[in-house]
């Protein structure tokens, strides 16, 4: 088996920052104090509870929220995994710039500030049927555009993708580092019948057989299995992770694309949230597998970082209640005990 060579990377993993769990206690102790019955807000508490967690801090905030979505053109597609061209990357970029996407619309509702971050749109990935869908050179620059994206300070990160092909990526990711075979991973896509889903698994199956010596390594399933803007996520998770920044993943594509964090590093993935769970087949059996909280299941399976960026709603929300209500001996009301 080949070791990739990334050693720069592999000892920032070592060295990332863990929980700030006085500040998570600290949100515990205001919980307890205001005016409702305790837990009565739920999963609404616990979200707080994280935010503050992960940005080291007893009183979180959200006055910078980003949405970042990473862009990139998949080699695979020469197998007929989708019923769009690859130059739709091209062109949905251009829309994200223009503000006609769903995305742009989301973001804005959720005062959060959009970026898009094309890598290399001329230059699709290898047919991984065929090769590593990168090479070394190629994946270590996707990983680095995706760590500088973040910026430091920012109070959350929600990530998000766009690449036709990326859904057998995904699937094939994700059946490499949790097992099964592309017939439980793949799904619709773009808009696959049937006969188009079977044609994928079987693509997905091909590539896990070529690759088979190597899939132990979860930096090589990225590597020969993903694209630019998978790498570019996995990037950015671990920049996050670095500067205090707790991250919302969308759906299935971006939830692979995290995913090798957590089988490099005990709690990898740790100050993550799922936005939403995807209506793409595979998802739901990644949530289960990465074992990390979803926020929201609307039946969505758009991509673009949708789901994360509509769920920043419910944490400003939640941290609107966690800041803005009343304790009992503010408002002179008995706290029962």
């Amino acid at each position: 088996m080949t070791t990739l060579r990334l050693n720069p990377l592999t000892d920032l993993l070592h060295v990332l920052p863990g929980a700030d769990e006085a500040a998570a206690d600290a949100v515990a102790q205001r919980q307890a104090q205001l005016t409702k019955p305790p837990g009565s807000l739920g999963r609404l508490e616990e979200v707080v509870g994280w935010l503050a967690r992960w940005q080291r801090r007893a009183m979180p905030r959200l006055d910078q929220v980003d949405v970042v979505i990473f862009a990139g053109n998949h080699g695979v597609t020469a197998q007929g995994i989708s019923p769009f061209p690859a130059e739709v990357t091209v062109q949905m970029v251009a829309n994200f710039r223009a503000g006609g996407a769903a995305i742009n619309q989301i973001a804005g509702v959720a005062g959060a500030r959009l970026s898009v971050v094309p890598l290399s749109l001329d230059q699709p990935t290898a047919d991984f049927t065929q090769a590593p869908a990168m090479t070394e050179a190629e994946f270590l620059a996707a990983v680095s555009a995706g760590f500088d994206a973040v910026v430091p300070g920012t109070d959350l990160l929600c990530l998000g993708e766009m690449g036709i092909g990326n859904t057998t990526a995904a699937a094939a990711m994700s059946a490499a580092l949790f097992g099964g075979a592309g017939a439980d991973w793949a799904g619709r896509g773009t808009g696959l019948d049937a006969e188009g889903v079977a044609r994928k698994a079987a693509v997905v199956d091909r590539a896990l057989a070529l690759h088979a010596d190597h899939l132990t390594d979860p930096w090589q399933v990225a590597r020969r299995l993903g694209g630019r803007e998978t790498a570019a996520i996995l990037g950015a998770t671990i920049a996050a992770r670095r500067h205090g920044i707790p991250v919302l993943l969308d759906g299935f594509v971006c939830s692979a694309a995290a995913a090798p964090l957590a089988r490099l590093l005990p709690g990898g993935l740790d100050h993550t949230l799922i936005g939403h769970v995807s209506a793409e087949a595979g998802h739901r059996r990644l949530v289960r597998a990465l074992d990390r909280p979803v926020l929201l299941d609307l039946d969505m399976r758009l991509g673009e970082g949708s789901g994360a960026a509509l769920s920043v709603m419910i944490l400003r929300a939640a941290l609107a209640c966690h800041t803005g209500m009343a304790t009992f001996a503010e408002a002179g009301v008995a706290d029962g005990t």
